[in-house]
């Protein structure tokens, strides 16, 4: 069974896609970006601020699947300036805790609405 997961405690999809979708064990999110759940656009704050309203993004979307942070399995993380790796991975490992998921980062050269960090996760359910 495949389940369409939406909360407004994260920004609404702005495309025809899912914030995530579950199956019975798992939860497969979409990417998330630095937005409030009101659509404001964090795009000319400092990586690490980005960074934290993403990762509270995938956390919203989670809880909405009925699981969290805790749970995730893989992380990617796309970051439109590699340079920005060490800051991302501060606020990440900060956030994450002490039993992190398999996960890779990758440098890209444009994220959607002029952003520097953009997350999607697989997690347990």
């Amino acid at each position: 069974m495949r389940e369409p997961i939406h909360t407004d405690d994260a920004p609404n999809a702005v495309g025809a896609y899912s914030q995530a979708v579950a199956t019975s064990d798992r939860v497969y999110t979409a990417g998330q970006i630095p937005a409030t759940p009101d659509g404001t656009v964090l795009d000319d704050a400092p990586i690490d601020e980005q960074a934290a309203q993403a990762i509270d993004n995938l956390a919203a979307v989670l809880a909405a699947a009925g699981t969290g942070l805790d749970a995730l399995l893989d992380v990617t993380i796309y970051l439109a300036d590699i340079e920005d790796f060490e800051a991302v991975d501060a606020v990440y490992a900060d956030r994450i805790g002490d039993r992190p998921p398999a996960r890779s980062a990758v440098g890209v050269e444009d994220l959607p609405k002029g952003v520097g960090i953009e997350i999607e996760g697989v997690a347990q359910r």
